[in-house]
């Protein structure tokens, strides 16, 4: 199997994509942006098969650094950019520029950057031997947050765009590019933006009549990864219970 790098990978969804891309065979590392006690108890329950490395994604530096860490370990075939922030619940009239500046960082020129960089590396332009990028968007980029965070939609929105655009680039250097777009789904990010509650209380306006799980979301972005979706680039797939 491949080795891929993960980006936010030390809880939630990240989490749960780096425990299903070990299962699958393939080699790891994982970012963090500052919980090293939950990166270590992650690697350890990986056995061994993936790696922990602290990176600011809003940081082009700090992501140049994690790339040369996957260097040292093999041939990069795989990248999923999954780090992100909501910056918080705010109307757009409220919201603080440094809070749009952050969440812009992180969500849009942190993933741009990584891409770029695995795309340098995979390229068979370049002496690549192909691979696969996967990006973390968001149904808020669809739905366009209004309320609670249209910053963080649009931040997803730009996501959906790139992940479009460099598929249309890179189809004929070996490289697919995809995104899977989460809806709803059972995570601290709720709590974290400042609504512990939300979660479940908006469950009731999903089709299937439930929040989905971190692991529903890996299985989608494993399936990118793989050879089963060879056909497949420039595509957004939604894990949203239908919402």
């Amino acid at each position: 199997m491949g080795l891929i790098l993960i980006t936010g990978g030390s809880r939630g969804i990240g989490a749960a994509i780096v425990k299903r891309a070990v299962a699958d065979g393939h080699s790891v590392l994982f970012t963090y942006h500052s919980d090293r006690a939950a990166a270590d108890r992650l690697v350890a329950a990986c056995g061994g098969r993936a790696q922990a490395t602290r990176c600011d994604v809003a940081d082009p530096a700090q992501i140049a650094a994690a790339f040369a860490k996957v260097d040292a370990m093999g041939t990069l075939t795989g990248l999923v950019n999954n780090a992100g922030i909501t910056g918080g619940f705010a109307r757009v009239a409220d919201l603080p520029i440094d809070t749009l500046r952050g969440v812009l960082a992180t969500n849009v020129e942190g993933c741009f950057v990584a891409a770029q960089l695995a795309v340098r590396r995979m390229s068979t332009v370049r002496g690549g031997a192909g691979g696969s990028v996967v990006n973390l968007s968001s149904q808020a980029a669809r739905l366009g947050g209004g309320g609670e965070w249209v910053h963080y939609a649009a931040s997803k929105a730009a996501v959906d765009a790139l992940t479009i655009g460099l598929a249309r680039e890179v189809g004929r250097e070996g490289i697919r590019v995809n995104a899977v777009s989460p809806g709803l789904i059972d995570t601290d990010i709720h709590a974290t933006a400042g609504d512990p509650d939300r979660v479940h209380r908006m469950a009731d306006g999903v089709p299937l009549g439930r929040p989905g799980a971190a692991a529903e979301v890996a299985d989608a972005v494993a399936w990118l990864l793989s050879d089963r979706s060879s056909y497949v680039t420039g595509t957004i797939i939604p894990v949203s219970g239908g919402r």
